[in-house]
């Protein structure tokens, strides 16, 4: 199937696209009151308007704000508009390659993802958006308080992340094996002098692993120290995460030489780490 580009890739934005409205956007009254007080505003992207409708009646009787939208122009739009704290994204929208989507989305920002896959497609699909970014995945059909208590979930994640202890980042620095990590702009730098940009969730792990450099650490253990733990999050969102960080810092990621696995306890930061 040839698959459209995504205006989120190519760098077409609202205030060029044309389209409809979005389908559902119930007004928030509390838009303007501190974020934690306001309604949690979540974006609907499907190209099925029974799937669309069935989603968001549900959550706006969750007290959840809701937009949608049928493709990814619609849902660029809304995102300019501002004020989105979670989309959950098919990955099979008509011919636009969600993959495509997810990944443009992520290097523009760190809003939460979820992705729905359909029921003939393999597990695998779901992995994959994982990889790329995404912090969860259902498969339709689903239950809509299934897919409520992963947003909660995810959501929860997101801000204990953001409301990470600023005193501890305006001091510390993790050097290993030519690297640096900065905790106080998050910036992580290659032997080379290279920037390399970390998600939230990469940064959070790693930074758990210096901490502990040479000592095991469960899966159980990652979880809680990285600030994403909560009882719905599965195992496999930390093996994720480390996929991806070896990606990026070992020189094999396939033969690992910093963050090595241990089988059937967890993983263990090798290298020394020094703190600056």
């Amino acid at each position: 199937m040839r698959h459209e580009p995504s205006p989120l890739a190519t760098g077409l934005w609202p205030n060029e696209a044309r389209g409809p409205e979005n389908d559902t956007a119930p007004t928030d009254p509390s838009n303007s009151a501190p974020v934690e007080q306001r309604l949690k505003h979540v974006l609907v992207v499907d190209d099925d308007p029974a799937l669309r409708a069935m989603v968001a009646n549900y959550l706006v009787d969750q007290n959840v704000r809701v937009s949608t939208a049928s493709n990814a122009r619609e849902m660029a739009r809304v995102l300019t508009a501002g004020g989105v704290d979670l989309a959950i994204l098919d990955l099979e929208l008509g011919n636009e390659n969600g993959f495509e989507i997810v990944r443009a989305l992520r290097a523009e920002s760190d809003l939460p993802i979820i992705v729905l896959t359909g029921q003939h497609l393999d597990e695998i699909d779901g992995v994959v958006g994982l990889e790329l970014g995404a912090d969860d995945y259902l498969t339709k059909p689903f239950s809509p308080r299934e897919l409520l208590a992963r947003i909660r979930a995810v959501l929860r994640r997101s801000e204990l992340q953001v409301r990470q202890p600023e005193r501890d980042a305006k001091r510390t620095r993790y050097q290993f094996a030519g690297w640096v990590l900065s905790l106080r702009n998050r910036r992580l730098t290659s032997p080379s002098g290279e920037i390399v940009p970390l998600t939230k969730g990469e940064f959070t792990l790693l930074t758990a692993l210096l901490q502990s450099p040479q000592r095991v650490l469960s899966r159980e253990h990652l979880l809680g120290a990285s600030r994403v733990h909560d009882h719905e999050v599965f195992d496999r969102s930390i093996d994720i995460q480390i996929l991806r960080l070896r990606r990026k810092i070992e020189v094999d990621a396939a033969a690992p030489e910093l963050i090595k696995t241990e089988r059937g306890a967890g993983y263990i930061f090798s290298a020394p780490v020094e703190v600056v």
